[in-house]
C-alpha cells in the first residue's frame, strides 16, 4: 500500500511539473489495438494516477497503421498504445515515431524494445489455436496440436481466423508459420489452409465468438482472444502446434510531431513500470508482462511449456508490407 501511494504521489507530482504550455491541455491523444475494455483499464488508470485525461480510439493493427501513414502530415493522436512491434519498426521507416526512452524502460529485457526508443514493448502474446470442444466431441477429434491438424478434412470449411491486410493478430500467424518451415512451405501450407477457411476477419478476435458459439469450428488466433471466451465460459479449447508459434510484442512508442510530447512521455514512462503491468491481472487482462518482476497473473499465462520460435522484429517489420501481398496474391488468389 505504501509503494502504491509513493507511486501515485510521485505520477501526480511529475504531471504537475509538465509545462506551463501543456498544463491548459491535459488531455492525451492515442490510437490502440486492445479491445475496449483492456484499453479502458489502462487509460483509466493512468487518468486516476496522473489527473491526465486520455481521448483514445481503438483500430486493428493494419487500420492503425493506415491511419498513420494517411495522418503524416498532421498528427492526430500523441503516443501508440498496444500494437504490434513489428508494425512500429515499419512505421519507423516511414517516419512515423520519434524516439524516446521511457525513464522505467531498463527493467523490460532488450529483446522487447528498441534499443534506441523507437518502441518498447510492454506485453507478449502467443499465437495459439483455438477451437469449439462439442465440435471436436462430434467429430471424434483431438484438440489440434500439429500445424497439419488443420487440413484435417474433417473441418470443412468451419475455420475462421483474420485477414493479413488488416489484422496483427494475423500477421504473427504468417510469421509463425514462416518461422516454423520457412516462407515457400509456409505459403504453400496457407494456401492448403485455405480450402478449411469458412470466412477471414478483419480484427484478430473476429472469429472468436462465432466458435466459442459452435457458428465455426475453430481458428487461430492470439492468446489473449482465446482466453477471453474461456474467461466468459464458452466451451472452447486452447492448444499449440508442436512446430511452435511466435509470440508477438504488443509495444507503444511517441508518434513523429506529436502536439503534446510531454503528456506522450510521461505516458510512456507510466506504461513502462511495473504498476502498469500489473495492472493486467488485477483487470482480468490475459497478456504476459514482459517486465520480469511481474509474474503471469494465471498458470496459462505462463508460457514456458510452450515452443516459443525466435522472431527477428527488424526482418519482420521491413518485410511486412511484402508479405501481405504475397497472403493475396498467393493464398486468395
Amino acid at each position: 500500500m505504501k509503494k502504491t501511494l509513493a507511486l501515485t504521489i510521485g505520477f501526480i507530482a511529475l504531471a504537475l511539473s509538465v509545462s506551463s504550455a501543456t498544463a491548459s491541455q491535459k488531455t492525451l491523444r492515442a490510437y490502440t489495438i486492445w479491445s475496449e475494455r483492456y484499453a479502458k483499464a489502462i487509460f483509466d488508470a493512468f487518468t486516476s494516477d496522473t489527473g491526465i485525461k486520455v481521448e483514445w480510439m481503438r483500430f486493428s493493427s493494419g487500420e492503425l497503421q493506415a491511419r498513420l501513414e494517411a495522418e503524416k502530415a498532421n498528427p492526430q493522436v500523441d503516443v501508440v498504445f498496444g500494437n504490434m512491434a513489428e508494425a512500429f519498426v515499419d512505421g519507423m521507416a516511414k517516419g512515423l515515431f520519434d524516439p524516446y526512452l521511457p525513464e522505467k524502460a531498463e527493467k523490460i529485457p532488450p529483446e522487447f524494445r528498441d534499443e534506441e526508443g523507437y518502441w518498447t514493448g510492454v506485453a507478449l502474446d502467443p499465437i495459439c489455436f483455438m477451437t469449439n470442444q462439442k465440435f471436436l466431441q462430434d467429430k471424434g477429434m483431438a484438440p489440434p496440436k500439429s500445424w497439419d491438424d488443420l487440413l484435417d478434412d474433417r473441418y470443412g470449411k468451419r475455420l475462421q481466423m483474420a485477414d493479413a491486410r488488416t489484422s496483427g493478430t494475423a500477421m504473427y500467424r504468417v510469421l509463425s508459420l514462416v518461422q516454423a518451415m520457412g516462407e515457400d512451405e509456409a505459403y504453400a501450407y496457407q494456401m492448403k489452409l485455405n480450402d478449411n477457411v469458412q470466412v477471414y476477419t478483419k480484427s484478430g478476435s473476429g472469429g472468436a465468438l462465432p466458435i466459442a458459439r459452435g457458428q465455426a469450428a475453430g481458428g487461430i488466433f492470439f492468446l489473449v482472444d482465446a482466453l477471453e471466451m474461456k474467461q466468459k465460459g464458452y466451451p472452447v479449447v486452447v492448444s499449440y502446434p508442436e512446430e511452435g508459434v511466435v509470440a508477438g510484442i504488443e509495444a507503444m512508442a511517441l508518434v513523429k510531431e506529436a502536439s503534446r510530447p510531454d503528456l506522450a512521455k510521461l505516458f510512456l514512462d507510466w506504461a513502462s513500470g511495473e504498476r502498469m503491468q500489473r495492472l493486467y491481472g488485477e483487470n482480468g487482462i490475459n497478456l504476459v508482462p514482459t517486465n520480469p518482476d511481474v509474474p503471469p497473473a494465471t498458470p496459462e499465462l505462463d508460457i514456458k511449456s510452450i515452443k516459443i520460435l525466435p522472431l527477428d522484429v527488424e526482418w519482420a517489420g521491413a518485410n511486412r508490407d511484402r508479405l501481405v501481398e504475397r497472403w493475396v496474391e498467393e493464398v486468395l488468389r
